[in-house]
């Protein structure tokens, strides 16, 4: 009798083992019902035309920030947004893509800073590291204030040679930013989210010359003339972003 009450005990507690095992599994790998339950992809898409009402996103990634940025969520549903427009080429990017692992300028000292930018093609990528600079903003979303990192290009509302296939109407007012329809730091404007960031180490810069897209190809474009630069938006953000 002793000995099947001992068995007993030790399958109840096996099973209570297998149980709180399976429950703590549970709650470590369920997704957040933000990410489980909504296709922000198919949201960024259903907002296009308001985003884009004549529907040219030409190098119009500003618009997209802003209209993320104005929306009523926390702050992982904004990386998540963030991670579904070139900010370069204004284009929508299939979810899961693949971000570039880049370096660019801070504003503030000429750092580099290190991060990674989803693209829709590789030319974005290398017209970003030579024309945007990296500035610090804050935001407070549903679960507070975050502190993260934007990619930013200077004022092009001024420009004489501002690309006419852009539309000039989503981002000034004469010579001035328009603030209703993007997001402006120190007259610097607020194109696309620079994820992950971080002061780069020695290590990084590296891997980020040597690599095919980044190193060669990248040197390649950004040396060349503007007349000669093909691929990706061509030299439209380039003249709207160079100095």
């Amino acid at each position: 009798m002793i000995s099947i009450i001992i068995i007993e005990n030790k399958k109840f507690l096996l099973f209570k083992t297998i149980f709180i095992f399976l429950l703590l599994s549970t709650l470590c790998f369920t997704k957040p019902l933000y990410s489980k339950d909504f296709n922000y992809y198919e949201d960024l898409a259903k907002d296009w035309i308001k985003i884009f009402p004549d529907q040219n996103r030409n190098a119009a990634g500003p618009k997209f920030f802003k209209h993320i940025l104005d929306k009523k969520i926390t702050y992982l549903d904004f990386i998540e947004y963030n991670k579904l427009y070139c900010a370069v080429s204004g284009s929508l990017i299939s979810p899961n893509s693949k971000p570039d692992f880049l370096y660019l300028k801070s504003a503030e000292n000429d750092e580099k800073i290190c991060g990674f930018y989803y693209k829709c093609c590789f030319p974005c990528s290398c017209d970003l590291m030579k024309y945007s600079q990296v500035k610090n903003m804050k935001y407070k979303f549903l679960d507070g204030e975050k502190e993260f990192s934007v990619l930013t290009i200077k004022n092009p509302c001024g420009k004489k040679d501002f690309p006419r296939e852009v539309n000039r109407n989503y981002f000034c007012i004469g010579d001035s930013l328009d603030n209703n329809q993007v997001v402006t730091i120190d007259n610097s404007i607020v194109i696309g989210l620079f994820h992950n960031s971080s002061k780069c180490n020695e290590q990084s810069i590296a891997a980020i010359d040597k690599d095919e897209y980044t190193g060669v190809y990248c040197e390649l474009r950004n040396n060349a003339p503007l007349e000669q630069v093909q691929g990706g938006m061509g030299d439209i953000f380039i003249k709207m972003a160079r100095d």
